[in-house]
């Protein structure tokens, strides 16, 4: 399709389209959140007053979340929603208000519902017997062929002992995915070869448009779908928007239950050849069940993405733990931070661990910015995001023979050998166009005339989309694209399937090639076609954009646990969104399988490693299956060296802000020697020494006195440590023997800078397997606590080790 021919209705909106730099479906929302909120705020203000299937902010009517903690097992179902419905009717006027302002009511495990209240409603709410808390309904945003085999899972050629063979696949595991749905078609959701449903499986399959009772199958074994909370918000689903089905329109949900659970399938690529090889879950013979929660953004708010609502994740999250889930991974979250007691996910997620659910969530796409993270309970597993050994090479060679180092996905039509006319962006801007957009390829900038036939040399811009630029470049009939950095993001590159033959360059390689064309009478260039490499560079290596800590509301657990890859994932795809998820209008491609990147890549893989290790310890508790992958998780790349930083132009070591224990291990974790268990009980006594337990579970009988740092995490987060040799902090922490029947561990330790670490005992004996041993770590700081990344925050480890299995932990540490 030419852009040049569009409708004028389609040219506006390809204008007017706020084409914001993605990572992933969920990072456009979080780019909304930084570059568009009072806009967005204003549309949303004009839209709910013009719709009357939503209430409307004048008469001061939202939704809320009024929650009682957890059910008794009791009372019946009806008994159940008339219990919610009294408690409606004594703050209603009448008694059809109270019936109709009802959204939820959550029955199985989790004790509470959802309505439309006024304030006044919520606070009368708040004061009543029973009401353990009343939380105003937030919003949150949705944040392989490589991927597996980097990280030492054997998915293409499986040997008799590898982590998968052991754990027969993941068979009879039922991992459960919050997100977009899933596009059944896809050959990664086929059932072939596999064997009944497991009885214990208490799901439904629900039906709708796209979505039929024959998409269920021994694969994906359930499917609801959850939109009322939406639709209280924005009025009712546009149904050309979005299914009202568990089918995916959006691609995030498929590439997620894909990458966690989906089947092998061969000879995959993207666009034309590149990442070719084998498409395959980490747990290829788990079974999935859908639970769809997030939701188009409505076309008239002008803004891309998907919407998730925690009153919809709330009633998914109890159905999935009545219906027999054993994993729980959700790819969303929220760009600020809320207490435990007001978020749903967190709330959510604690009644699910209580039944011994692992629950896997992404840390979300806010870095390199400190503190901004997502879904950092202590009861979750928080994935960050980092890359693999691979890339795609689609080199520059300009005219003086000079190599750049470029990265793409774009397939090329660049006649071999020929070298191409070389132009600025900045040389053919129309006269129109602001001197602060020079050199950016936006919306109608580039006159056709000096454009046509040409490679044209464009820079990114701050909130503009890396599509736009190829999308001007076409619409303007030039020949392909190079796209510069501009200096905030470096030499960090993202290799796209751009519209034209194009490739990314870093910011000093750009000025490079714009030295050249202005030194020239008659610059050329040509773009390589882009190839798989692997080894390039050393990785793994922290994503820019992966969140970072600490933690910004409970600074004695130190979040993300750990990283898992995220960035250029091949997985499924729906085949209802384009690639670069632009509307159809103006990427009218479609693909089966797509390179996506963002935490929301890396939590699935952390859940497929929880399901092969809950498929070969199905005894394990939640607790232990996160302790068994962050203990076993390395800190190094693959040369054996640290960890870098993609946020640094240098490269400098990473740290366990970002990386948490460090980059997971899956095969290794499958025998830990040691592990960190804790429980409900466990959690709530941290909750305690927060002053939340009341707020969660007011039947929990606090004890006299409870530590924030003694919950048995297998990480130490100390801040505020006073320095001076004032007698320190004493952390108490207990293991559990699961690598042997007789065996000593030895204390080991690399301390923070300006902080000592001893440990008593400092040896553990222990004579029979699942025995458990305490000890007590002190923790005294020096004159002076050094910081080594700008946040106060000095960084080092402790570990035990029998010479076989090294059970390493790391510590935060702060005197600010």
């Amino acid at each position: 399709m030419s852009l040049s021919s569009l409708s004028p209705s389609t040219e506006k909106q390809y204008k007017n389209l706020t084409l914001h730099s993605s990572i992933s479906a969920f990072s456009i929302n979080n780019q909304m959140e930084k570059y568009s909120t009072f806009v967005c705020l204003l549309l949303l203000l004009l839209l709910l007053l013009f719709q009357q299937a939503s209430p409307s902010p004048n008469n001061d009517q939202a939704a809320y979340i009024v929650y009682f903690g957890e059910h008794r097992g009791d009372k019946a179902w009806h008994e159940i929603e008339a219990t919610h419905h009294s408690y409606l009717t004594s703050v209603k006027d009448t008694e059809e208000e109270a019936r109709s302002s009802l959204i939820y009511s959550y029955k199985h495990s989790i004790n509470g519902f959802a309505a439309v209240l006024s304030s006044e409603e919520a606070s009368k709410l708040s004061e009543m017997d029973s009401v353990v808390r009343v939380i105003r309904s937030e919003k949150y945003s949705t944040q392989t062929t490589r991927s597996w085999e980097f990280s030492g899972v054997e998915e293409d050629k499986p040997r008799l002992n590898d982590l998968v063979s052991r754990a027969k696949f993941g068979k009879d595991v039922v991992i459960g995915m919050l997100d977009s749905g899933v596009w059944p078609k896809s050959k990664s959701f086929s059932d072939k070869g596999m064997g009944p449903i497991p009885k214990s499986w208490r799901g439904i399959c629900q039906t709708g448009p796209a979505f039929q009772s024959a998409h269920c199958n021994r694969k994906i074994i359930g499917a609801r779908y959850y939109l009322k909370g939406y639709e209280n918000y924005f009025g009712r689903l546009n149904e050309t928007e979005d299914y009202r089905s568990p089918c995916d329109k959006d691609g995030h949900g498929s590439h997620t239950a894909s990458t966690a659970g989906g089947r092998r399938v061969f000879n995959v690529s993207a666009f034309g050849g590149v990442a070719r090889g084998t498409a395959s879950g980490g747990a290829p013979g788990a079974r999935l069940a859908i639970y769809k929660v997030c939701w188009a953004i409505p076309k008239q708010m002008k803004i891309l993405g998907n919407v998730c609502f925690d009153t919809d994740v709330l009633a998914a999250m109890d159905d999935a733990i009545a219906d027999g889930v054993d994993v729980l991974s959700l790819s969303i979250g929220k760009a600020d931070p809320y207490n435990y007691t007001d978020d749903g996910i967190a709330i959510g997620a604690l009644h699910a661990v209580k039944k011994d659910i692992v629950v896997s969530c992404s840390a979300g796409n806010y870095g390199p910015t400190p503190s901004a993270l997502s879904n950092f309970a202590p009861w979750i597993i928080t994935v960050g995001a980092s890359t693999v050994d691979r890339e795609f090479y689609s080199p520059v060679i300009l005219g003086n023979g000079f190599k750049i180092r470029g990265l793409s996905v774009a397939p090329s039509m660049l006649k071999r050998k020929k070298m191409y006319p070389l132009v600025y962006a900045g040389d053919i801007m129309k006269p129109h166009v602001p001197k602060n957009q020079s050199g950016v390829c936006v919306a109608g900038s580039l006159s056709h005339e000096k454009a046509r036939g040409k490679i044209v040399l464009c820079y990114r811009a701050e909130g503009i989309s890396r599509y736009a630029g190829s999308l001007e470049v076409k619409r303007s009939g030039g020949a392909g694209m190079i796209l510069g950095n501009v200096p905030a993001v470096g030499r960090k590159l993202h290799a796209d399937p751009h519209f034209v033959p194009a490739t990314a360059v870093s910011y000093e390689d750009a000025n490079i090639i714009l030295k050249y064309i202005k030194s020239r009478t008659n610059p050329t260039a040509t773009i390589v076609p882009p190839i798989t490499i692997y080894g390039s560079r050393p990785a793994p290596a922290m994503a820019n954009f992966s969140s970072r800590g600490p933690n910004p509301i409970d600074p004695h657990i130190l979040k993300p646990d750990i990283t898992a890859p995220g960035v250029d994932i091949l997985a499924a795809w729906s085949g209802e969104d384009s690639p670069t998820k632009l509307p159809k209008s103006l990427d009218p491609r479609v693909v089966h399988y797509n390179l996506y990147s963002g935490t929301s890549m890396s939590c699935p893989h952390v859940a497929a490693a929880a399901a092969l290790l809950r498929a070969i310890h199905p005894t394990w508790s939640q607790a232990a299956i996160r302790s068994a992958l962050m203990t076993t998780a390395t800190t190094t790349n693959k040369y054996g060296r640290p960890i870098t930083d993609d946020a640094s132009d240098h490269s400098a070591p990473a740290t366990p802000f970002s990386y948490g224990s460090g980059h997971f291990r899956p095969s290794k974790a499958a025998d830990p020697g040691l592990v960190y268990d804790a429980n409900y009980t466990d959690y709530l006594v941290h909750l305690c020494a927060l002053k939340m337990a009341h707020s969660i579970d007011p039947s929990f009988t606090c004890p006299a006195r409870a530590r924030a740092h003694d919950l048995n995490y297998p990480s130490v987060a100390v801040p505020r440590l006073r320095g001076g040799g004032g007698g320190g902090v004493r952390v108490v922490r207990t293991v559990r023997n699961v690598g042997g029947s007789k065996s000593a561990y030895f204390f080991r330790a690399s301390a923070p800078a300006g902080v000592s670490v001893r440990a008593s005992p400092s040896v553990l004996y222990f004579s029979r397997m699942g025995q458990r041993k305490r000890f007590t770590i002190t923790i005294s700081g020096k004159a002076e606590i050094g910081g080594v990344d700008g946040s106060g925050y000095s960084f080092g480890w402790f570990a035990w080790t029998d010479g076989i299995h090294f059970v390493r932990s790391p510590i935060a540490i702060s005197s600010a």
